[in-house]
């Protein structure tokens, strides 16, 4: 299926038709994105944003192309559609069809103005917890481009290591790739390894990688594995460099902003997609990725994009597929879930019980599709809203 899109878009591209991508949800990753995808001087594509509230997208917009066009950047017509409500599946359909998307990024958010992280990591050090308010509007937009019939490449941004699984598990149309994550801590270890050995290219490094976002969290937060091996190959001029690991991992701790501008990652995970989708297909290049949640795989994996079969598939160079299902599972384990299947995500006994003692309140063990908007209302109205009242 995701080789019939590419093969979508590199017809597009050899008819000399512009690739329309459509932002959904304009808050700070979709705006950081619209600011990315301006600033690539790409005459080639058309962007059109949508959302909850028209009037601030308006001004967005408006910031954002007339500072690329400072920059003699712009090149990108820009369109809106205005005051969906994500609840509203016919709403999403509409967008999708008015606009007729090639590529989809769905950067919405269930509860706005808030890093879920900043209420879960000192108390449950588990990021888990949060998936049904990832999968609200997930699953919405693609019930919505299911009726739509529409073809395009979908990017999910929200915890895509257990909600595009979660979706597949229930037999569902699902995002094609995950962005951020896992994508986060191979820049992280270019430059620890760069620092280690005196690599002055470091971007010349080639890293591969198979771990889920627990472990994006926690090496990037204070430095260390939590005594998990990591399956990981990094080499430089095509050969392997064998260093001390929990060395490099020490080294990618480096200090971010918890506030919005913390976004700017996520948002530079979803331009890197974009732009590995069309170089891959426009240029026929052959592309490596780190995308969590891929071809509806729990956690994050590496993936290739082949402009020149026009097809995607898992990096087996140095680990095979069931290796790296097994590293994953073994990490989001930490994040405090066990299993998805059939259609249900399964929280650990472990984050149960901490959930319980943190908060003192009881998450159910078991989490169908269909108990979404149930379960995320619990959550915001038991955890988030007491949280933020207590402070």
């Amino acid at each position: 299926m995701l080789e019939q899109k590419l093969q979508n878009i590199k017809k597009q591209i050899l008819q000399k038709q512009k690739i329309r991508i459509m932002i959904i949800g304009l808050g700070s990753v979709g705006n950081y994105l619209l600011n990315y995808l301006l600033s690539s001087s790409d005459e080639y594509i058309e962007i059109c944003v949508c959302g909850r509230d028209k009037e601030k997208m308006s001004l967005d917009v408006n910031i954002a192309t007339i500072s690329s066009a400072i920059r003699q950047q712009n090149k990108t017509k820009v369109s809106i559609i205005g005051d969906i409500d994500l609840s509203s599946i016919q709403q999403i359909t509409d967008a999708i069809n008015t606009f007729k998307p090639n590529i989809i990024v769905n950067s919405s958010r269930a509860y706005t103005g808030l890093k879920y992280g900043s209420i879960s990591w000192h108390n449950l050090r588990a990021y888990g917890i949060w998936s049904p308010l990832a999968m609200r509007f997930t699953k919405n937009i693609m019930q919505a481009y299911d009726n739509a019939n529409s073809d395009a490449i979908v990017i999910n941004t929200s915890y895509s290591d257990a909600t595009i699984p979660w979706l597949k598990s229930a037999n569902k149309s699902y995002p094609d790739f995950g962005s951020g994550n896992i994508n986060h801590l191979i820049p992280r270890i270019k430059l620890a390894v760069s620092s280690a050995l005196d690599i002055k290219d470091w971007w010349n490094i080639d890293i591969t990688f198979a771990v889920s976002h627990f472990h994006d969290v926690v090496i990037s937060k204070e430095g260390h594995s939590e005594g998990i091996d990591m399956l990981i190959d990094i080499r430089y001029n095509n050969k392997k460099i064998n260093i001390n690991i929990n060395d490099v991992l020490a080294k990618c701790n480096i200090p971010m902003p918890t506030n919005a501008t913390r976004n700017q990652m996520n948002a530079s995970s979803n331009y890197e997609i974009i732009k590995a989708i069309l170089n891959a297909t426009r240029f026929e290049k052959i592309i490596k990725l780190h995308c969590p949640g891929v071809f509806g795989e729990i956690g994050g994996y590496p993936v290739i994009i082949n402009g020149e079969k026009l097809s995607a598939y898992f990096c087996e160079d140095y680990f095979t597929i069931e290796q790296m299902r097994l590293k994953n599972k073994e990490s989001i384990y930490l994040d405090g879930i066990e299993d998805i299947q059939n259609g249900t995500l399964i929280y650990t006994d472990e984050l149960i019980q901490k959930t319980k003692k943190a908060f003192n309140v009881e998450l159910p063990k078991y989490v169908q599709l269909n108990e979404i908007e149930q379960v995320s209302d619990f959550i915001i109205k038991n955890i988030i809203l007491r949280n933020i009242e207590s402070k």
